[in-house]
């Protein structure tokens, strides 16, 4: 029903992705996979309610109504058998910003906060700007996919003092979405030593195979009592310029916290065309997304073949979620400067290089797959040209 195979063109509208390739000194016919936001046009449903609001002509303050609390309710209900209540919600304009609200009230200057590795970069630079301190955790990678030392974590957080802990699930960039039994052990150590976790779930409607987006608090109703559930519309309808996401906190005391510093930091107004466009994606838009996931997963089936046959030296990690790939070049024999340099230079490729998202980043490649199957395949001639030989 949907057309994910049409190119957009997204040159010309301020675009991240797109319209910067001058300013950051990249080449000028290189192909950016790098920012994680689609290039799949978002759904026609919430087009035409932007459009129609759009025409009244009258952009003033606004707020959430009840019928926006409905709607995230009853999504987290259907996709995750996650049960939500209202009083739990408190929209906040993106993730990041809420990480960085959440490092705020909940720590102190020179507290310190654990984080694995590789991972997400701005969970450092929400900390960092903060002038919190960073205690990292390197996941084991074995046999193609990744693991937790779940005894040098806690090993870790008795050493530094931890304060904090901010999971990633499912786990970006290296695809991974943790099992029942393995949040179980995060949750437990944590509980433990009194270490608040804050999960970032933005990614939580990509999930394939047989793997199950697990939410924070359906593995133990303990675990409201010290953690904070982030949550977007996002990543799964493309609506990230729209600044709109949903923080999830049962516990009173740290839902009081979190909105007290929101309020000292002037960062509770909603965007009113992103309330809007968070209503219509979770009310009307789920065959969309049924679709266009299905679309990503044949998309990382097509590039895993096409490595296996034509690059067999450069390994896929198998995907559990994400529309972001991680991909090992490491058997290319390229320090972290050559391969950016060969990725840029000679494959015409811009992506998110492996290193900057920390300790065991090197040497590999985060590349977004949520792209037509037409670009995908321009990309992987471009990779063959570059690395075939």
């Amino acid at each position: 029903m949907f057309d994910f195979d049409e190119v957009v063109d997204r040159k010309g509208t301020n675009c991240a992705k797109w319209d910067t390739i001058e300013v950051n000194n990249k080449p000028k016919d290189v192909l950016p996979m790098w920012v994680a936001d689609m290039d799949f046009k978002s759904p026609k449903e919430i087009e035409n309610a932007l459009v129609k609001r759009i025409k009244q002509g009258v952009y003033g303050y606004s707020f959430a109504p009840d019928e926006y609390f409905d709607a995230v309710i009853s999504w987290m209900k259907r996709r995750h058998d996650f049960n939500v209540d209202k009083e739990w919600i408190i929209p906040t304009p993106g993730v990041v910003t809420a990480i960085k609200l959440c490092v705020n009230a909940y720590t102190k200057e020179n507290d310190a906060i654990i984080i694995n590795k590789p991972v997400y970069y701005p969970f450092d630079f929400s900390i960092e700007l903060n002038h919190r301190k960073i205690i990292e955790n390197e996941m084991v990678y074995k046999d193609g996919s990744y693991e937790m030392d779940y005894d040098a974590f806690e090993k870790a957080i008795v050493e530094n003092d931890v304060k904090m802990f901010i999971l990633c699930n499912p786990y970006n960039p290296i695809g991974k979405v943790w099992k029942e039994d393995e949040l179980k052990q995060i949750g437990e150590i944590c509980k433990k030593h009194h270490v608040l976790v804050i999960v970032d779930e933005i990614h939580e409607d990509f999930v394939y195979g047989e793997h199950v987006h697990i939410p924070f608090y359906n593995v133990d109703e303990s675990y409201k009592e010290f953690s904070v559930i982030l949550t977007a519309p996002s990543k799964t309808f493309n609506l990230a310029g729209l600044q709109t996401s949903n923080i999830i906190i049962a516990d009173e005391k740290l839902r009081k916290a979190y909105q007290e510093t929101m309020n000292r930091y002037g960062v509770n107004e909603p965007n009113f065309l992103g309330i809007i466009a968070c209503m219509t994606a979770y009310n009307e838009c789920e065959l969309w997304v049924d679709e266009m996931l299905e679309y990503v997963y044949d998309n990382f089936t097509y590039f895993d073949e096409f490595l296996k046959e034509n690059l067999p030296h450069i390994h896929l990690v198998k995907p559990e979620g994400l529309y972001l790939c991680w991909v090992d070049f490491r058997e290319c024999g390229l320090n972290k400067d050559e391969l950016e340099k060969t990725m840029l230079e000679k494959a015409g490729l811009w992506l998110d290089e492996g290193y900057i998202f920390g300790t065991g980043g090197e040497g590999f490649e985060r590349f977004n797959l949520a792209i037509p199957r037409s670009v995908l395949e321009d990309a992987c001639q471009r990779l063959l040209k570059a690395f075939g030989k």
